[in-house]
This record gives structure tokens, C-alpha cells and sequence, in this order.
């Protein structure tokens, strides 16, 4: 390629950036449990804590339900939402296979701004429009072949169109050739990615690839600066190898939260910010086991919270003493948030949680869907 046309293509991905989940949002996805998902044998309990986080999220920001039959979601929560909460709601018909929106649905980037925007808002005189919004379409697989996702791996370029006009300039890139799951990454908002070897080296996914090679496409794609890579373990019941979502979160002010682990804080204790500081940690407590009706044990993490505009939904499990101390410690990564607790032990019968059943959208200025 002649230097110029490497130079143009190095200034593009300069422009782009995956903001930090605490950032403005515009809306939430939930792909909504049906009979013809896994969810069949529980639908009405899990139907209610889908109920309980729509509310939460409509009382604080626009909602996407993503359904094959989206007029019963909608009779359903215009009788048990609020008028004004049930109109912040969007629905968009879609066949799938399941309802795991965080790992098929698009991973968003935003435009940086340049240094003389940036003062410019400083001072009070930003008057244009913000930026524009990049929604990449990456392979979801079932976390490495393991259930069917033909169908959920369709949704997002069925979707676009929808999506189109609340950036209004947004535009869409094809990764459908890279295996890569919302859950296994967290972005800090200022070009660090996390993630876990263990889940993005797993069968399955992008073999033969190496991690050096794999780094360099998270870097190409996502338009990031560093890839750490953490050494943590599956969770019992964990059907995604490993999902840094599960493990370690990102909270401003350089904050890693992360599962109480004697080797996972060994190794964030030697981890050091782009600045060369060490990371603020805080320590979450792991949940009681839980196990299923075959003695298996399920997948409850503190870690799999869902930031929102004034908000942090927290999954709780009826462990008064845990869950109080997990939502304490998340409070003090996010002082300025309400704490929500959400009832997830209905949802991780299905191995996961809160976080894993959502996926954010940035906030556009003045972004409608």
C-alpha cells in the first residue's frame, strides 16, 4: 500500500474510539425472552425480571426490545409501565434464537473530538453537532459453536436500518469475519481494551490465530491503543470461557472492579494506566454457590452490573450480606449513581446475568431512535 493511502487509513482509525460504558447513553437493547428460546420451561419468571429491568431502564433513558412477536411485549408492558416510561420504548421484529443482546448485538465507537472542540466546549461554545457514531457488526458463533445463533447473528444488519436515523450519520461496519462477543471486552473510553486470554483464545473462535494476532485485529477494529490481557478463569457454569464482564469491570477515575481472587489481584495490583499509576482496585465479594436443580453450579458474579444514565443496575441473589456489601463497593465506583438492585437469580439459570442480557448505544447529541 503507498504511504499515503497507510497514512489516510492510520488518521481514520484515530478519529474513532469505544467509549466507557458510564458515558451518556440513548438507549438500552433487550432481545426479549420467548417460548421458541431456551427460556420456554421458565418464561413467566424470567419474563418478570425482563419487566423489572425494563422499568428501571425507562425511567431513566430510552429502551430497544428487539422480539419475533414484539406487539405481546408491548400490550405487556403498556399495562405494567408508566404511560411516559412505556412511550420511551422502541420495538423491532426479529426471529432469534436467544436473548444474550450484549454478545450479538453491535459494539459501538464514537468520533473523537479534537483538541480545539474540545476546548471550545470547555468554555461553553459547542454548538455543533458532537460526532457521529460507528456500529460494527462483528460474528457472534454461540461463544465458540456451542448453540445455535444463526438467527441472532442476523439481527444486527436487520436492524440498521432501524438504527440509521437516531445518529443520524451512523454507519455500519461488516466484522462478520472475526468472532468477537460484547461481553469478552471493556473499554475505558480512552483506547485501553480489556479482555481475558481465556475466553479469546478458546476453541472455536478465531484459530489459528495467535493472541500477537488476534491483539492486532481488537486493535485494527476497535481503533484501540492497548489490549491488557487478564489471566482470569471461567466462572463454575460459565458457557463463554470466560467473559471479562464476569471478572473485571472498567469505572472512571482508572478503577477496575473485579471478582475476589488472590491471583486476578496479584496480577491488577502489577497492571499500570497508560499514565504509568497504578489502577484504583476494589475488591467485589463472590456470591454464595448457587446450583440448579442437577447440582450444577450457575454463574452468580457482582461484575455483571449495567451502567445507565444516573444508574447502576446491580444483580443481587437473596445473599443480603453479599449483596450488600457488592452494591457498597460498586456505590463507591459510581458515587454520583442510584444504585438499582435487580433480582438476577432467575437469570442465571441460563448462565448469565444483568449485563449480558443488555447492550448500551452512545448518546448522539439529541439521539432519537
Amino acid at each position: 500500500m503507498h504511504l499515503c493511502s497507510l497514512m489516510r487509513n492510520f488518521a481514520r482509525m484515530k478519529e474513532w474510539r469505544m467509549p466507557a460504558e458510564w458515558e451518556p447513553q440513548a438507549f438500552v437493547q433487550l432481545t426479549w425472552p420467548h417460548a421458541d428460546t431456551d427460556w420456554q420451561p421458565m418464561l413467566d419468571e424470567i419474563t418478570e425480571t425482563y419487566v423489572e429491568m425494563a422499568d428501571a431502564i425507562t425511567a431513566r433513558e430510552r429502551l430497544l426490545i428487539v422480539h419475533p412477536r414484539p406487539d405481546t411485549v408491548k400490550a405487556l408492558l403498556a399495562e405494567r409501565l408508566p404511560k411516559e416510561q412505556a412511550e420511551r420504548i422502541n420495538y423491532f421484529q426479529c426471529e432469534t434464537n436467544d436473548t444474550w443482546a450484549r454478545d450479538h448485538g453491535f459494539i459501538s465507537l464514537v468520533k473523537r473530538r479534537d483538541e480545539r472542540g474540545k476546548m471550545r466546549e470547555e468554555r461553553g461554545e459547542w454548538k455543533e453537532k458532537r460526532g457521529e457514531i460507528c456500529l460494527l457488526d462483528f460474528c457472534f458463533n454461540g461463544w465458540g459453536e456451542k448453540f445455535e445463533a444463526r438467527l441472532d447473528n442476523a439481527i444486527n444488519a436487520k436492524l440498521f436500518s432501524m438504527l440509521d436515523c437516531y445518529a443520524n450519520t451512523s454507519a455500519l461496519e461488516n466484522h462478520l469475519d472475526f468472532v468477537l462477543e460484547g461481553g469478552s471486552i471493556e473499554s475505558d473510553g480512552e483506547g485501553t481494551i480489556f479482555t481475558t486470554r481465556c475466553c479469546l483464545l478458546a476453541p472455536h473462535r478465531n484459530q489459528p490465530l495467535s493472541e500477537a494476532e488476534i491483539e492486532t485485529q481488537l486493535k485494527r477494529r476497535l481503533r484501540a491503543s492497548r489490549i491488557v490481557w487478564l489471566d482470569g478463569e471461567p466462572m463454575p457454569g460459565d458457557d463463554t470461557d470466560g467473559h471479562i464482564d464476569t471478572i473485571v469491570r472498567t469505572a472512571p477515575g482508572y478503577t477496575l472492579l473485579y471478582n475476589r481472587d488472590l491471583k486476578m489481584k496479584e496480577q491488577l495490583q502489577e497492571l499500570r494506566t497508560p499514565g504509568g499509576q497504578p489502577y484504583r482496585l476494589l475488591e467485589l465479594p463472590l456470591p454464595s454457590p448457587i446450583r440448579d436443580e442437577d447440582g450444577e453450579q450457575l454463574p452468580a458474579t457482582y461484575a455483571n452490573f449495567l451502567i445507565l444514565n444516573g444508574a447502576v443496575l446491580v444483580p443481587t441473589y437473596h445473599q443480603p450480606n453479599n449483596d450488600s456489601e457488592a452494591i457498597g463497593i460498586i456505590q463507591r465506583a459510581f458515587p454520583d449513581r442510584e444504585m438499582v438492585p435487580i433480582d438476577s437469580r432467575s437469570i442465571i439459570k441460563q448462565h448469565g446475568s444483568i449485563h449480558c442480557c443488555t447492550m448500551q448505544f452512545p448518546e448522539i447529541n439529541e439521539t432519537t431512535l
